[in-house]
């Protein structure tokens, strides 16, 4: 699924293309995508994008007419595209910008969404989620405040997106090895010395993440078709048995909440 740093990537990797033009036609090949694709979404032709930011996972692109949603799924990816180039199996979406370029939306198992919403601070999918992990307002005082007497996992707690957004799998584990905090211990007992150093991780990793392009999983790539490169430096990620690139020992997985983690025993406590 992609991931914080990969849907980073890829506003920064559509924007110039986007941003400033104006759509001249909307084309929607398949509208079942997990919430289907509103009739609405035709108000956007003639209309220009004035502005791309981007909400934890999702991608919002301001109009007039309203903001145009999109969240990649587990699948999906934003093209820069010829409009005489073929169309593949699952492009559902295009917009025809006054460029002559198309954006288009794949997406093989459509758990994505091609929305045209009217304000994103109050639209039920964006309203209750949590700070931006690179923003200001994600600091240890506010871990600390939002975990007292959680007993749930403190892995398990830092990927609630009620709590903050965009740390999935992949920046869990990496961060809380980077903080050498074990991930099997209960949130609300990670000392605020702790969990200074958990939130500078999770900062370092998902910067590190973006400024390399994103990490490569399944069927994501890059805005350009190319992958990214942070799988590189994974430090315990998918290790399972393989030294630890700090003390030698061999890197340990457990499944929690159906999810794969992976750690050091001896350099996280």
């Amino acid at each position: 699924m992609p991931e914080l740093p990969e849907v980073e990537t890829t506003l920064r990797g559509v924007s110039p293309h986007l941003v400033g033009r104006a759509i001249r036609e909307v084309i929607v090949r398949h509208k079942g995508l997990r919430w289907p694709v509103p009739d609405t979404i035709h108000e956007l032709e003639g209309q220009r994008v004035l502005d791309g930011t981007r909400r934890g996972k999702y991608l919002l692109f301001k109009t007039k007419p309203g903001t145009l949603m999109i969240h990649l799924g587990m699948s999906g990816a934003l093209r820069v595209s010829d409009p005489e180039m073929p169309w593949r199996k699952h492009d559902h979406v295009a917009l025809q910008l006054d460029s002559g370029k198309q954006l288009r939306f794949h997406d093989p198992r459509r758990f994505g969404c091609v929305l045209l919403i009217d304000d994103p601070a109050t639209h039920p999918l964006l309203a209750e989620l949590g700070p931006e992990p690179l923003s200001d307002n994600f600091d240890a005082a506010y871990l600390q405040h939002e975990l007292k007497g959680k007993t749930v996992n403190i892995k398990q707690a830092i990927m609630d997106s009620h709590l903050v957004v965009g740390v999935g799998n992949i920046y869990a584990c990496e961060a809380l090895f980077m903080a050498g905090i074990s991930p099997k211990k209960p949130a609300g007992k990670v000392t605020r010395a702790a969990l200074e150093k958990l939130v500078s991780a999770i900062k370092k990793v998902l910067a590190a993440s973006i400024e390399m392009g994103g990490t490569t999983l399944r069927d994501f790539l890059r805005e350009n078709g190319e992958p990214g490169y942070f799988k590189q430096t994974l430090r315990v990620y998918d290790r399972e048995g393989e030294p630890c690139r700090v003390c030698g020992a061999a890197v340990k997985r457990i499944v929690q909440s159906n999810r794969s983690t992976f750690f050091c025993a001896k350099c996280q406590r």
